[in-house]
């Protein structure tokens, strides 16, 4: 039955480095999460994680340049990815957007790569996986201006409440990790208690942001189930139905 499993829509797995790929699936198995997207992140992640989603029958792709890494994008980049993308294991493009948290001497040239990564989304019609940190206002306006097509999953959400009503009222899908389990997390907590089931993923971010009780450890797609109980908790609905929700949600949006 559909729905009746967990989707960690947003996982490195290839950056774990305390566990074989082997325990990690083995571990999420077990933990009834079923099906995993990995990221690209560099030009190095392209052809990793692609390989990662041939060889793994549970395992998914997107393909893409984090903003940090906006300067080795290049139009060699982009044919790959075009090619690659013919396989139904890439599900996606990403994880791109604008990191203004790290680095902001290179803005322009992060917008600039961001929006030519949506029209290569449009162009292959597939969803884009948007990396927002500190740059809620600048991603918000590329996206309303460029993107003519392609679904928008805000990955890692971790902007306010009223940000999170203003990417809903756009369509957009709001991605929710172990953050939200975070005793300190009020925003989250309240962003999770807004948001429609309709309009929610479930995701780790992977070997980041370990959620609670495992906090300080490195994370894994196992420990997805802990943000789906924290958000049945803050909803005050059964944790069936985040899970059912949300895995239908993935199922639909990457038909996977």
């Amino acid at each position: 039955m559909s729905g009746n499993y967990l989707i960690d829509t947003h996982t490195h797995i290839n950056m774990i480095e305390k566990l074989s790929l082997d325990e990690i699936l083995e571990n999420a198995g077990k933990n009834n999460v079923k099906k995993l997207i990995v990221p690209a992140s560099n030009a190095a992640d392209i052809d990793e994680v692609f390989e990662l989603s041939q060889k793994y029958d549970n395992v998914y792709c997107y393909l893409g340049i984090h903003p940090s890494e906006a300067k080795d994008w290049n139009d060699t980049i982009e044919e790959k990815i075009r090619t690659l993308a013919k396989s139904p294991k890439v599900v996606g493009i990403g994880e791109i957007g604008l990191d203004y948290y790290w680095d902001k001497s290179f803005v322009e040239l992060q917008k600039e790569i961001f929006i030519k990564q949506i029209k290569l989304a449009n162009e292959l019609n597939l969803p884009v996986n948007v990396h927002d940190r500190e740059a809620h206002k600048d991603t918000f306006d590329i996206l309303k201006e460029h993107n003519k097509n392609s679904t928008v999953i805000m990955h890692c959400f971790s902007g306010s409440p009223e940000f999170a009503a203003e990417c809903i009222k756009e369509g957009w899908y709001i991605a929710i990790g172990g953050v939200v389990t975070f005793k300190n997390a009020k925003k989250m907590k309240e962003v999770a208690g807004t948001i429609p089931l309709e309009r929610l993923l479930l995701e780790t971010d992977s070997p980041y942001l370990t959620p609670v009780p495992y906090r300080g450890d490195e994370n894994q797609p196992a420990y997805v189930k802990f943000v789906a109980e924290e958000i049945a908790k803050i909803k005050e609905i059964s944790y069936n139905e985040v899970v059912s929700a949300t895995t239908q949600n993935a199922e639909r949006i990457f038909v996977i």
